[in-house]
């Protein structure tokens, strides 16, 4: 593996860490969904203490997983329209489409790991 690249867990490779990340432009926005979850998270913390009904637990789980998933398809999109036509254009400049396969394969499997 090349110095630039570290290993992540999960055994996969960081790469393009540096500079901006697609969801730069949103990162504030992702803060504040962030924040919210993990106050939602608190709060199911408190049902539990508080033995409330179990249905009314599981419904803010529900509500919680929804909110992450939107979290995550807006990672996957800003990935897509940034990392990844990022790279498509460098492959275009540099004659080397494994740059363009690389991100779309981490983009795949990033997808793969939000399904399991």
């Amino acid at each position: 593996m090349s110095t630039t690249q570290e290993q992540a867990p999960g055994g996969l490779a960081d790469q393009d860490h540096s500079g901006a990340h697609g969801y730069a432009t949103d990162k504030e926005a992702y803060l504040k969904r962030l924040r919210r979850i993990e106050g939602q998270v608190r709060g199911i913390a408190r049902m539990v203490e508080e033995d409330k009904y179990c249905i009314d637990i599981l419904t803010q789980v529900a509500a919680i997983n929804k909110a992450l998933h939107a979290v995550s398809l807006g990672l996957v999109k800003d990935h897509m329209s940034h990392c990844v036509v990022g790279a498509a254009r460098e492959a275009d400049a540099t004659g080397n489409p494994e740059l363009v396969q690389a991100k779309v394969q981490e983009a795949t499997d990033a997808i793969g790991r939000l399904l399991r």
